[in-house]
């Protein structure tokens, strides 16, 4: 039965794990709390996908900034001089698409279907 229920709400540990985080990113001292925000935000308004490693990668997020701030590492030095550029290669580290690059590949795939042009899927 609760392998059903998991199926419609999503894995239980997930979101314990997920919780976990939001507590973590919650203990941050400023600049890095709102700096793990900010990119969690953005992750999530770009669409990232990927749900099978969504937890994972925002345990590694919580990690980073955890350790910055030990470390006492300034959020500039973390992320660079652009932040997206930043999240956006974060992100790719977990195979995670937004939906632009999902619709893309179903848009490339649809149309060799059409055409029968397999050589540019």
């Amino acid at each position: 039965m609760s392998g059903f229920i998991e199926k419609i709400t999503g894995s239980l540990g997930d979101k314990q794990r997920w919780k976990q985080y939001r507590a973590r990113v919650g203990a941050l001292p400023e600049p890095y709390r709102s700096a793990t925000a900010s990119i969690e935000r953005y992750l999530l308004q770009a669409g990232a996908q990927g749900y099978d490693a969504s937890v994972q990668i925002w345990e590694d997020l919580a990690d980073l900034f955890e350790q910055a701030a030990v470390d006492g590492t300034p959020v500039r030095d973390i992320v660079g001089a652009d932040p997206v550029a930043f999240a956006d290669d974060f992100a790719a580290n977990y195979g995670t698409k937004d939906w632009r690059a999902k619709a893309q590949q179903r848009l490339r795939t649809s149309i060799a279907d059409i055409t029968g042009d397999r050589s540019t899927t």
